[in-house]
């Protein structure tokens, strides 16, 4: 830490001029003002009323005695080798040093400004009332008084900035470890390993997390407006777990709340998968990444991996799908393309509606003579295989998703 001394600060207190006797007695009395201070901070500040921590009460003493004992030093006009300047410095450095073990303590900065202001308090009027008892003028008493607080501004002023240096660095740690808590999840580590990573990130594990895959771009702005545990990931450090451009969330607890996170997620391309229990979060991200390949998102809206099971299912073996295609319309070998195409729209929708003609021949904005007449076609061709329950099945799947030939 660099934190310059204030040489304004130095040049009056090498002005005040206070006699030699009055500075001697002041020196004496700087573990006594300590004392005194620790024991006003512990009963005036709240946060400290259990009592300082011992790094705490040595510091503040060591700050006190040191931060005074350099001002007298140049009040006195000292010509000892040694520049009080650099005794000035230290005592910055303690107080920023202090700033960052009250960060990791947990503690605001409210706490500790408070502490200096009721130390400023104590200090000034335990020399004050010594220097005036031993004869310092008024001017010069009055002019320590007002060194001695724009000295605890600086104290206050490097104190606070180890502080916030301390915060920002326990959230890019915390920020680390919460991410490679996320590629575990995603990864599918073993269960110790998610419980010990999820341990040192200081992250609470919930019962459930819903993947939900979305533009890189997105990802932030959407982990503003849900669940302050959600896990975001943007960066992919030669893992291969992202797809490109794509960033992903993990959301806790989102089973009785998939409707409003489905809203949350409205306008942002997002493609949710299902809830599942928080160290099997890579189940759910697997099926958002299939859902990428096989839905096609509209306007925006979210994907809800829910609801295109069957496209998911069907789409699992591509290559399974189509043998089981060529199988179910090889009996159409032979025709024309235009009426493979009509037959096979045809039986799509007489599989899809059970065989009700009224109902075929409005999905297909046909009379149901023409119904009628097709499936006498299709009859001759597939025979007995339009009866037999396996035959259904097998033409339903694989008729399913496409009426094409």
């Amino acid at each position: 830490m660099t934190q310059p001394v204030s040489t304004d600060i130095a040049r009056r207190a090498s002005d005040l001029g206070l006699p030699e006797e009055v500075v001697a007695t002041l020196r004496a009395q700087l573990p006594q003002v300590a004392a005194r201070t620790i024991a006003a901070v512990t009963a005036e500040v709240p946060q400290y009323g259990d009592g300082l921590s011992e790094d705490m009460a040595t510091g503040i003493a060591a700050g006190v005695e040191m931060a005074l004992g350099a001002f007298l030093r140049l009040a006195a006009g000292s010509d000892e080798p040694e520049d009080p300047t650099s005794v000035l410095d230290a005592a910055l450095e303690g107080a920023y040093d202090l700033g960052r073990a009250e960060a990791r303590s947990g503690r605001s900065m409210d706490a500790l400004l408070s502490a200096y202001r009721v130390g400023a308090r104590v200090a000034w009027r335990e020399q004050g009332e010594s220097a005036v008892r031993h004869g310092g003028s008024a001017t010069s008493v009055v002019g320590f008084a007002a060194l001695v607080f724009a000295y605890i501004d600086e104290l206050s002023a490097a104190s606070a900035a180890g502080h916030a240096a301390e915060l920002a660095n326990t959230e890019r740690i915390r920020t680390r470890y919460l991410s490679e808590l996320g590629q575990a999840l995603l990864g599918g580590a073993p269960a110790d390993v998610l419980a010990a990573r999820a341990e040192r990130a200081a992250w609470p594990p919930p019962e459930t997390l819903t993947a939900v895959l979305l533009p890189v771009a997105r990802v932030h702005e959407a982990v503003g407006v849900l669940d302050q545990r959600t896990l975001g990931l943007t960066d992919d450090p030669a893992t291969g777990l992202l797809p490109e451009r794509f960033g992903v969330l993990l959301v806790p607890e989102a089973v009785r709340t998939r409707s409003a996170l489905l809203r949350a997620l409205q306008d942002r391309a997002a493609i949710v998968g299902p809830p599942r229990p928080w160290l099997r979060a890579a189940s759910s991200y697997r099926r958002a990444l299939r859902a990428l390949e096989v839905v096609t998102a509209r306007d925006g809206a979210p994907v809800d991996t829910e609801e295109h099971l069957t496209a998911l299912v069907l789409a699992a073996d591509p290559e399974a799908l189509q043998d089981l295609r060529q199988q179910a319309l090889a009996p159409l070998e032979g025709l024309t393309e235009s009426t493979a195409t009509r037959l096979t729209e045809t039986l799509r929708s007489w599989l899809l509606h059970h065989g009700r003609r009224s109902a075929v021949a409005a999905d297909l904005v046909v009379h149901p003579q023409t119904v009628r007449y097709r499936m006498t076609q299709l009859r001759e061709r597939y025979g007995d295989r339009l009866e037999d329950p396996e035959g259904v099945l097998q033409l339903t799947v694989a008729l399913a998703l496409d009426g094409g030939p």
